[in-house]
């Protein structure tokens, strides 16, 4: 059997990640498949409200809801979201984690970013200063 390159399919259930507009950052469900371009989405937890949205505008997700019935209301899809805990999966994983240092590197004032350059600069000679030890032991 050959494997195509792409791992992520858009099925119903499938989380998604809008790129763009208002919502932009934010998770999503895919609930229908509308056509070849677009799909209805929701994310009754995230505040994105049912829309049909193209696939030009979201990202695929290795996270899906599990046997969630197409075209399902807003009640059923917060109970399977609930119930299969992908929000919290989608906070462990080092995507999540990369967008919210980003976000919290981008909100830093200016007294801020200096604090974090001492800090790095310290963190340099503390590990500078193991090394040379170490190599001064070593030989």
């Amino acid at each position: 059997m050959v494997q195509g390159a792409f791992k992520r399919e858009v099925q119903v259930g499938r989380i998604v990640l809008l790129n763009s507009g208002p919502d932009a950052g934010k998770l999503a469900v895919v609930i229908e498949i509308v056509d070849h371009n677009r799909a209805l989405i929701d994310g009754p937890t995230t505040g994105v409200a049912r829309q049909a949205f193209s696939y030009n505008h979201l990202t695929l997700t290795p996270l899906v809801v599990k046997d969630l019935p197409r075209g399902a209301g807003e009640k059923v899809v917060k109970k399977y979201l609930a119930k299969s805990d992908v929000i919290a999966k989608w906070d462990q994983t080092a995507w999540a984690q990369k967008i919210a240092t980003r976000k919290t590197r981008a909100s830093l004032s200016d007294f801020d970013r200096f604090k974090v350059q001492k800090f790095k600069s310290q963190r340099r000679y503390a590990l500078g200063s193991a090394i040379a030890q170490a190599k001064k032991q070593a030989a």
